[in-house]
C-alpha cells in the first residue's frame, strides 16, 4: 500500500513539475522564434539595403560611362565633322560658282550628319530611360556603340531579345554588366571578333560572348581572385541571382555564358 503510495506521489511530482517546465519551455520556445524572425527581418533588411546600394552604384557606373562615351563621340565624331564643315566653308570661292555650289552642299551634308549624331548622343544622356525601353533596347545601344569603333568584327547570333516583361532595377544591372565586360575585352583581350548571344526562354534571360582574344589561366585568375574585373562581375550576377560560367585559356579567347531569372 504504502509503494503504491509512493508510486502516485512520485507521478503527481512528475505531472506536476511537467506542468511547470511546460511554460518555461513555451517562454523558450517563443523567445527563440521571435529572435529568429527578428534576424530574419534584419537579414531580409539588410540585404534589401545592399540591393539597393548596388542599383544605386550601377546607375551612377551607367552614368559615369556613359559621359565619357559622350566626351569621346564629341571630341572623335562631332568635333571631326564639325572642324570638315569649318575648312570646306572656309574654302568657299564664291567667284566659282559651281565649286562653291558643290562645297556648300558637301558642308551642308556634314552639318546633317553633326546633328544625327547629336541626337544619337541626347538619347545617351538619359541611361535610365535606355533601360526604361527594354533590356534588349538597352544592350543593342551598348553594341552599336561598340560597332561604331570599328576596332572590332561584332557578330550578333538570334538577333537581340526583345522581352516584354520588364525589370528596370534588374536590367540596369545587366546593362553594367556588359559594360564592364565590353570594357575588360577592350582592355585586356586584344580581340579583334566578338560575338554577342542573347536570348530568352523559361523566363532566364541568356547573355552569351565570345571574343578572339589572347585569353586568360583560368586557375591563376581565380587563386589571385582578380584579374578582368572578375569580382566585381561577379558579384553583380550573384546581386541578381544568375550564373556566370567562364571558359577561357591563353591564346585561345574567352567564352562568358550568363544566366539570369527575369524578370
Amino acid at each position: 500500500m504504502q509503494s503504491q503510495t509512493t508510486q502516485i506521489a512520485i507521478l503527481i511530482a512528475i505531472t506536476t513539475l511537467i506542468f511547470l517546465l511546460m511554460p518555461l519551455f513555451l517562454i523558450l520556445y517563443i523567445n527563440s522564434y521571435t529572435r529568429h524572425k527578428k534576424n530574419h527581418a534584419l537579414e531580409k533588411q539588410q540585404m534589401q539595403q545592399k540591393f539597393e546600394s548596388e542599383i544605386l552604384q550601377a546607375r551612377i557606373e551607367v552614368q559615369d560611362q556613359t559621359m565619357q562615351t559622350i566626351a569621346t563621340e564629341l571630341h572623335d565624331n562631332v568635333g571631326q565633322l564639325l572642324s570638315l564643315t569649318t575648312l570646306t566653308l572656309n574654302s568657299v570661292n564664291l567667284k566659282d560658282s559651281e565649286k562653291a555650289e558643290k562645297k556648300i552642299s558637301s558642308a551642308l551634308n556634314l552639318i546633317n550628319k553633326s546633328i544625327k549624331e547629336l541626337r544619337e548622343l541626347a538619347k545617351l544622356l538619359h541611361g535610365e530611360q535606355i533601360v526604361e525601353n527594354g533590356i534588349g533596347y538597352a544592350l543593342e545601344q551598348e553594341i552599336n556603340l561598340l560597332n561604331k569603333t570599328g576596332a572590332y568584327e561584332i557578330e550578333i547570333n538570334n538577333g537581340l531579345i526583345d522581352i516584354v516583361e520588364r525589370s528596370p532595377d534588374k536590367d540596369l544591372i545587366i546593362l553594367r554588366l556588359l559594360q564592364e565586360i565590353i570594357n575588360n575585352i577592350i582592355k585586356h583581350a586584344n580581340a579583334t571578333t566578338i560575338t554577342f548571344d542573347a536570348f530568352y526562354n523559361y523566363k532566364t534571360l541568356h547573355l552569351n560572348i565570345k571574343e578572339n582574344g589572347i585569353g586568360f589561366d583560368q586557375e591563376k585568375t581565380t587563386a589571385k581572385k582578380s584579374g578582368m574585373g572578375l569580382n566585381s562581375i561577379n558579384k553583380r550576377i550573384e546581386m541578381i541571382n544568375g550564373k556566370l560560367t567562364l571558359n577561357s585559356s591563353t591564346n585561345n579567347g574567352t567564352i562568358i555564358l550568363i544566366e539570369i531569372p527575369y524578370p
